[in-house]
């Protein structure tokens, strides 16, 4: 193993099967976008109502242009948050994760309040959120386990299920960059 932590996590029963430095703080990085996803499906889907999922807004100045992964939106870009989470997920894109975030609470600062409210949900009690992309910032971590229970609670979320699965966003012509989806049947 190469990992400088991993985790075996059985869906099914919340079991761990193998921990390698599973309980060890660390940077999280990309996979914070587990957590911005799901945050954005529950505050926008509540009641299994999907509808606000597709509302039109504009994107705020205040999200293009950030470091790191990209889709490359330009202020005032009309777009929903459905489309985000398909760039969040597909793209890795950090522009659509402050997007989000803004969609969601008005701004990064008051979303990760909410993604560490998810965070406690899923049973994961040593992770603490600053941003909603996994940019390098003091106070944003988590560790191998917690990362398990997050990502099994947002594959129990249908869209998200749908959405991580997608190999080619078709309308904006985005593939996905998880390499998995073409190496593994299924």
């Amino acid at each position: 193993l190469s990992a400088e932590a991993a985790v075996v996590y059985c869906v099914n029963t919340g079991q761990t099967l193998y921990s390698h430095n599973g309980e060890q703080q660390m940077a999280m990085a990309s996979t914070t976008k587990i957590a911005t996803a799901l945050t954005v499906l529950d505050k926008l889907t509540e009641n299994g109502d999907e509808s606000r999922l597709d509302e039109k807004f504009f994107v705020p100045a205040a999200c293009c242009g950030i470091e790191g992964s990209s889709v490359y939106l330009k202020e005032n870009d009309e777009t929903s948050a459905r489309e985000l989470l398909y760039g969040l997920m597909l793209r890795s894109g950090n522009d659509c994760a402050a997007a989000l975030a803004w969609r969601v609470s008005g701004g990064v600062k008051k979303f990760a309040e909410k993604m560490n409210e998810t965070a406690k949900r899923a049973g994961a009690l040593n992770t603490h959120f600053k941003n909603p992309h996994g940019l390098p910032e003091k106070g944003h971590y988590t560790t191998a386990r917690d990362l398990s229970m997050l990502t099994a609670l947002a594959l129990g979320n249908e869209t998200f299920a749908k959405i991580v699965s997608t190999r080619m966003y078709e309308p904006k012509h985005w593939a996905n960059k998880n390499k998995m989806l073409a190496e593994y049947d299924g």
